[in-house]
């Protein structure tokens, strides 16, 4: 079944990067949230929804060469934009899978457990988001770090702006209330939280504890 955000990004695929308000806007957030991953030489990192693969550079040049960088996504359009990426740059440890984030693949559940997890502006997009969640949870080894970066309304003195953020998130089918972040409240340690964009952007790592945190209810 194709998802109403599956056909939207079928057809925003090709503009996506042009209209998304990536540099003016977002790439502060993704460039914060991979550097709160903590990601080393040789880092094994999973990219859920990761689009047409944004994340991706900054992602590789924080692993290097013998790292691992995975990126899995739902639409075949976006994914093929991001393919282009890793071709243009001859990337080999760069991968891609096609799969619904609620319903991640033997293939990466079978394989060695990740290093990190990257949520970047996904959460407040996927339809089954707590699974999507557990999901990943379970493929990230203890002591690994998970990183959510999401949106909400602006706040304080930057509450006039919330009109625009709106209409952002609506364009881009996120919900600016869900605050998934929160998710990070148990289970993990360490746990950082920043704040971009006059509380628009907020980007959270946490370290995984031993014990993994029991699915949250609602």
């Amino acid at each position: 079944m194709v998802t109403g955000q599956r056909r939207r990004y079928r057809l925003v695929a090709r503009l996506h990067d042009l209209v998304s308000l990536e540099w003016p806007v977002y790439r502060a957030g993704r460039a914060a949230g991979v550097a709160a991953a903590g990601l080393r030489p040789g880092s094994r990192v999973l990219d859920v929804a990761c689009g047409t693969g944004m994340t991706l550079p900054l992602a590789r040049a924080a692993v290097g060469s013998g790292g691992v960088v995975v990126g899995v996504d739902a639409s075949p359009q976006m994914l093929a934009r991001a393919q282009r990426r890793i071709d243009r740059r001859g990337w080999r440890n760069v991968s891609l899978v096609l799969a619904d984030a609620a319903h991640l693949p033997s293939e990466l559940r079978s394989g060695t457990p990740f290093d990190a997890v990257l949520f970047m502006y996904a959460l407040s997009v996927i339809d089954d988001w707590r699974r999507a969640w557990q999901e990943a949870l379970g493929l990230l080894r203890p002591g690994g770090r998970m990183t959510v970066v999401d949106l909400s309304l602006p706040a304080g003195r930057w509450r006039p702006l919330s009109p625009a953020a709106r209409l952002a998130c609506l364009a881009g089918g996120s919900n600016p209330h869900r605050h998934p972040w929160r998710l990070l409240d148990s289970g993990f340690t360490d746990v950082t939280h920043e704040v971009l964009r006059g509380g628009h952007v907020h980007v959270v790592s946490g370290i995984r504890s031993a014990r993994l945190p029991e699915p949250a209810g609602g």
